[in-house]
């Protein structure tokens, strides 16, 4: 009885989410709430839920901060000096990107670059694969830093590829114009929200806020909250600039706490049913014996199907509890398994469930489907590259002796 409505359940709320009859936020409160009725859990129903909300609020704190700290640090203009180098490099003229290399290409390498950085504590699949399992986002993240490394290299070295491809085909474009004024030129929104005076500090800041996180010296909420406070102490000392912020990004920062949170009824019913561990007796009744021990290597290869056809909400919260609990039982660990869920993203980013997708390719003027057959070869050897780095480092095992 608990295995067909944990998987009833489960598909219910993938149908109703990737067919848009309700949103993830909506779904993951609604639909566990109805199950857990029906399967006569009705008094434990309550606690189940704030047992879930309460692991979840880690990670909702972390988000919500570290939202909070990037668009604070885009606002003050930190990342504008990186931004004018690279219109310098090509002097200043969009025409040299656009005409230069050609926009296939360059959608691809976009795409390639994000799959690789949304795997970061702040990223939604990391995020998920936490909230799902239930770890910290740190431990996922930092030994992946590695392997991401790896799969930054590996798309340096496919765009090197196609660079020189381009300049044999075209050769060097030069073209004639006026110079660019290019100290006017920021990515913040909030042109009054600059500090260009501030922008050593706030490097320094973020610096020393990447290598704590690295070093585990506090835990990830605590770090982001800190940095938070004394950025905001810093750039905007008057009490009503530091209430704009805020407010200019609130939108974002309730848009991914809210799911955070309400991922945690879904988990914590999930779990305090028994559900999860029937279906993970189920599901191991079905995998060969000999594939059990393998279950990391396999979570990190189905992750790139599987995120392609369904929204991460789907996998993270539907299918990798599942296979988290069924690996256990062969010695494999939760964060384990989450590490290798992220393996996938590269390929996710190709799925026609992703809406920033279609704007990279309307953005570049090109078709979505010459988009996805040019990028995906791409995007499965940088998983590939991942995988194989993550594995010799003993990020997750290839297999488990237990």
């Amino acid at each position: 009885m608990l295995t067909f409505l944990g998987f009833a359940m489960v598909i219910t709320f993938m149908f109703l989410i990737m067919t848009k009859r309700l949103s993830a936020l909506i779904a993951l409160i609604i639909i566990p709430i109805l199950f857990a009725l029906f399967g006569g859990f009705a008094p434990k129903i309550g606690p189940m839920m704030l047992e879930g909300i309460t692991k979840l609020a880690p990670t909702g704190v972390m988000l919500m901060f570290a939202i909070l700290y990037f668009a604070l640090m885009i606002d003050s203009g930190l990342f504008d000096p990186a931004v004018r180098k690279i219109l310098k490099l090509v002097k200043g003229d969009p025409l040299k990107v656009s005409v230069g290399m050609s926009p296939r290409i360059m959608a691809g390498l976009i795409i390639l670059a994000g799959g690789v950085m949304n795997m970061t504590p702040w990223g939604g699949p990391t995020a998920r694969a936490a909230s799902a399992l239930h770890v910290d986002p740190s431990d996922i993240f930092v030994p992946m830093i590695p392997a991401m490394a790896a799969g930054v290299v590996a798309i340096l070295l496919i765009a090197y590829f196609y660079g020189k491809r381009e300049r044999a085909r075209l050769g060097e474009l030069h073209l004639v114009g006026d110079e660019i004024d290019h100290s006017e030129i920021s990515v913040s929104q909030f042109p009054d929200a600059r500090r260009p005076k501030l922008i050593w500090f706030n490097a320094a800041l973020t610096f020393g806020l990447m290598c704590t996180l690295i070093g585990g010296l506090l835990p990830l909420p605590v770090l982001f909250m800190v940095a938070f406070s004394i950025a905001m102490i810093v750039n905007y000392p008057c009490l009503q600039m530091q209430k704009d912020r805020v407010a200019a990004h609130s939108g974002s920062v309730l848009a991914v706490v809210g799911l955070i949170f309400a991922a945690g009824i879904f988990t914590g019913i999930l779990s305090g049913t028994g559900m999860v561990d029937a279906m993970s007796k189920s599901l191991l009744a079905v995998i060969p014996e000999f594939l059990g021990p393998y279950l990391a290597v396999i979570t990190a290869l189905v992750s790139m199907p599987f995120t392609f056809f369904m929204s991460n909400d789907a996998f993270y919260y539907g299918v990798l509890p599942v296979l988290a609990e069924a690996a256990s039982h062969y010695g494999i660990t939760a964060v384990e398994m989450a590490r290798a869920s992220i393996v996938g993203q590269p390929v996710h980013l190709l799925s026609p469930l992703v809406p920033s997708t279609y704007l990279l390719v309307a953005l570049a003027g090109i078709d979505f489907g010459d988009h996805q057959r040019f990028t995906l070869k791409w995007a499965i050897l940088v998983c590939i590259c991942i995988l194989i780095a993550a594995l010799l480092l003993g990020t997750f095992p290839l297999f488990s002796t237990l």
